[in-house]
């Protein structure tokens, strides 16, 4: 169910508000149209201008689903859902596919002999306005008309019209994975659930399976990370959702205007898993950081040129394969596959963890462990699943038997490749959702922390030696490539701690005196000479780990780069944890007070973040670097732990049972009081959701599973269980709310339409439960979001569950029934 921002369309006239509840006042009219509301729901007292929508109303208290479809047992609510079910789920099954009466009234094709469309026609300037004039959304097939034309309109550009061949943007079936006869990959993109970890392939990769590919997609589609057809049917359906964000031309969205149409589509951005939708672009400088302006880089990512480079890429997997583990099982992915895993790697993931470096970053050269680790990674952002376990397996193989021809295996020889590859297997497999996974990641956690002490070690005797000396290039490539694997290991811990309660592996005193990881715009440079290089790294700010946490716990504002921002919130989040879970935190008010005033310090330190010049084309609202915008969700969640510590839940959330988990968030409504303290919680917990709120539910739901890092679901779950429990608090509390309270309560119902909440009896806090669950799980990259998302729609539920056993148990005690209340009793005066 869709939710936007109330009032984000600037050109509309704001809706008449009830004095009594700030809500749109019920009148005969809509405000603006002169449309009368002449058909009323007999459940309720809503009324509608047209008789449809009333029937699709009343639906919502009937729980009627009329269109059902013909090849399977499935029913659905509207017609648009039963179409795109058709095409997603039935699309490999062949047959005619299912076409709306719009396609046919709109478009006026002529279908072939055999059923399909022999040619889409072109649609002219009349046809074109047509589209939207009644007020209503695009439906499915109007936005593949739309697209499609805008196709044929860009290929146009000096050929003839003869010469062109009308083919999907998107072929609906994915691109090939490893061969012509390989399957597509699954339309699902959940990840599935692995009933042997251990096992080295899942059954159904390496078997032939016919494929209906089109086998003349372009070369230039084929590089970029394609949805499932789920995802393209589903957005298709919402293109004008999608776009109702506010400043929607400042953000650098495309708009769908008679001029871009006849311009044609706009150039596909590389990062962009829509060709045609480009996110904003990350700006030079965040906020007010100093500096002169810089010009602006943007990081190629690693590609594999010929086939000559594949074949040394085999030979040295077969080296590294001692024992032939991987001979029968593992084939490697053709040329144009494995770029695209090593350019979803490199542009959706890298940038939120950037220990590797992209330029010295040669795929025929690197360790086998680590690139198939790497495009193991890469895989799950292009949502194909099976290869991503097939790549992962075999590079934990690999690992294992490095490790076991060791027998003398000492943590301070221990090779840089060693701990990233360990890195990059352990993330996948703690949020791939799997409980054994998150076992196995577990289970050599402690290896991983050993590799990093012995591995700093070294790193510190390096440095001494050199008496003083600053280090070439190339030296310095190597140190920093250290020390971003030994802060990327510690905020990989600290995320374990966050979402699981497990005891952090590393402490911080680990990094005392080492230094914090450098800008990426100097990560990132290609130095011309020693002289150069050494004059930019004297201009550079580099503090330590030390320095940099003493300055916070004073007050002082500290200097250093968006990598260093997150790792000092991370260093601050796990003092909170060791904090609160100390015997005497409730006693011991000066730590507590410290903490508060370094995480305020913390933020007041964004304002002279060193400035990045290295441009990162993803989208997201934050105008700044990934790193700062990650950073923002887990400081949020660090300011509510000092306050509620939902330790039930996150020791719930390791055995991946959606159902004990929303029985533990349930359970916890006594640990959220009404408090003071607590609204400035529940402040951070409004920053959270309006986040989402404010770019479009749906956009969101849609665009943060490949543009937005995994810190935002796990940081954003602590949250929004606290702001529904608060919310259901202030709905039942027999204590009346007080004027902050409302104020805040009518605050967060503003950000949601009355369609987000437009169920019989619904209440905002199993709402908010509802709509994020639905949100986090809509797309899946990350397993784990789709646990959390599952266990968020179970927890709405027990919240309207609650609420009516408790109806009844008034009923029964009052002897008579309640009566009945008017839908949309969630407004302020219901206190």
């Amino acid at each position: 169910m869709s939710a936007t921002v109330a009032g984000a369309d600037q050109g509309t006239a704001a809706p008449a508000l009830s004095p009594a509840s700030g809500r749109k006042a019920s009148s005969a009219a809509e405000p603006g149209t002169g449309k009368e509301k002449r058909y009323k729901c007999q459940f309720c007292a809503r009324a509608f201008s047209r008789s449809e929508h009333r029937s699709r109303h009343e639906r919502s208290h009937t729980k009627e689903r009329p269109f059902k479809c013909t090849k399977c047992r499935s029913t659905f609510v509207r017609r648009d859902l039963l179409l795109r079910h058709d095409r997603t789920v039935h699309a490999k099954d062949g047959g005619v596919p299912l076409q709306s009466d719009n396609k046919r009234r709109n478009t006026g094709a002529k279908a072939s002999p055999n059923g399909s469309s022999s040619k889409i026609p072109e649609l002219d300037e009349a046809a074109l306005e047509q589209f939207g004039d009644n007020g209503d959304p695009f439906s499915v097939e109007q936005a593949a008309m739309l697209m499609t034309n805008f196709q044929q309109r860009a290929a146009m550009s000096g050929q003839d019209q003869g010469s062109i061949v009308i083919e999907p943007l998107i072929s609906p079936h994915g691109p090939q994975l490893m061969e012509p006869n390989m399957p597509p990959y699954a339309a699902t993109m959940t990840l599935p659930q692995m009933n042997g970890w251990d096992q080295m392939v899942p059954h159904n990769v390496g078997q032939p399976k016919p494929s209906s590919i089109s086998s003349s997609i372009d070369a230039h589609h084929d590089m970029l990370p394609y949805p499932s057809t789920h995802t393209m049917a589903g957005a298709s359906n919402t293109l004008p959702p999608l776009m109702e964000r506010q400043s929607s031309q400042a953000d650098g969205l495309p708009s769908f205007s008679l001029s871009s149409m006849n311009n044609g589509l706009a150039t596909p951005g590389a990062l962009s898993p829509f060709p045609s939708m480009m996110g904003p672009v990350s700006p030079v400088d965040y906020r007010r950081s100093p500096g002169a302006p810089q010009q602006c880089t943007m990081a190629r990512a690693p590609q594999v040129d010929t086939d000559e480079q594949i074949n040394r890429i085999m030979e040295n997997i077969r080296r590294w394969d001692s024992e032939g583990a991987l001979i029968d099982a593992f084939r490697l992915p053709q040329l144009s596959v494995l770029n695209r895993y090593l350019s979803t790697y490199f542009n959706f993931f890298h940038h939120h963890l950037p220990f590797l470096h992209p330029a010295s970053f040669n795929p025929s050269t690197v360790s086998a462990p680590l690139l198939l680790s790497v495009l193991s990674i890469g895989a799950l952002y292009t949502f194909e699943q099976d290869q991503a376990y097939m790549l992962h397996i075999g590079s934990k193989v690999l690992v294992t038997q490095f490790l076991q021809k060791r027998d003398n295996f000492s943590s301070r020889k221990c090779p840089l490749w060693m701990m990233q590859s360990s890195l990059l297997n352990m993330s996948f497999a703690s949020w791939s959702g799997d409980p054994k996974g998150l076992e196995w990641a577990c289970s050599i956690k402690s290896l991983l922390a050993n590799m990093v002490a012995g591995n700093r070690y070294e790193l510190k005797l390096r440095s001494e030696a050199r008496d003083g000396r600053q280090p070439t290039h190339e030296e310095w490539i190597e140190d920093e490539g250290c020390r971003r694997t030994y802060y990327a290991v510690y905020i990989f811990f600290g995320l374990l701690t966050l979402t699981y309660n497990h005891t952090p592996a590393i402490s911080f005193n680990e990094f005392d005196t080492l230094e914090l990881p450098s800008s990426e715009s100097l990560w990132n440079l290609e130095a011309a000479d020693n002289e150069s290089w050494i004059e930019s790294l004297t201009a550079s700010t580099i503090i330590t780990f030390r320095e940099a946490h003493d300055a916070l716990f004073q007050g002082e504002s500290a200097r250093y780069s968006a990598f260093a921002t997150r790792v000092m919130i991370n260093a601050l989040f796990l003092e909170v944890w060791y904090h609160k879970r100390s015997p005497e935190a409730l006693q011991d008010v000066v730590t507590e007070y410290k903490l508060r005033l370094a995480l305020d310090t913390w933020e007041k330190s964004l304002d002279v973040c060193e400035p990045e010049t290295v441009v990162v084309q993803l989208s997201a609202p934050h105008k700044g670097h990934p790193l700062i915008f990650n950073a923002m969700a887990m400081y949020r969640n660090t300011r509510a732990r000092l306050l509620v510590d939902l330790k039930t839940v996150q020791e719930a959330l390791r055995y991946h049972d959606s159902y004990e988990v929303a029985a533990a968030m349930t359970n916890a409504r006594d640990k959220v009081k009404r408090s003071q303290e607590m609204l400035n919680v529940i402040q951070a917990c409004f920053d959270c959701i309006e986040v989402a709120a404010l770019q479009g539910i749906i956009w969101v739901a849609r665009t943060s599973a490949t543009n937005w890092s995994i810190e935002h679901p796990l940081c954003g779950m602590d949250l929004i269980v606290i702001l529904t429990l608060w919310l259901w608090r202030v709905e039942h509390d027999e204590e009346p709310a007080n004027e902050e309270e409302k104020a805040m309560y009518q605050k967060l119902r503003n950000l949601f339409d009355d369609d987000s909440v437009d169920g019989y009896n619904n209440k905002l806090s199993s709402t908010v439960a509802r709509l994020w669950g639905s949100m986090i799980d809509e797309v899946v990259v990350w397993g784990i979001t789709k646990l959390m998302g599952e266990s968020f729609k179970l927890h709405a539920q027990a919240l309207t569950g609650y609420e009516d056993a408790m109806v009844a148990e008034a009923e029964q005690k009052l002897g008579s029934p309640t009566p009945q209340l008017q839908p949309h009793t969630t407004e302020v005066t219901a206190f």
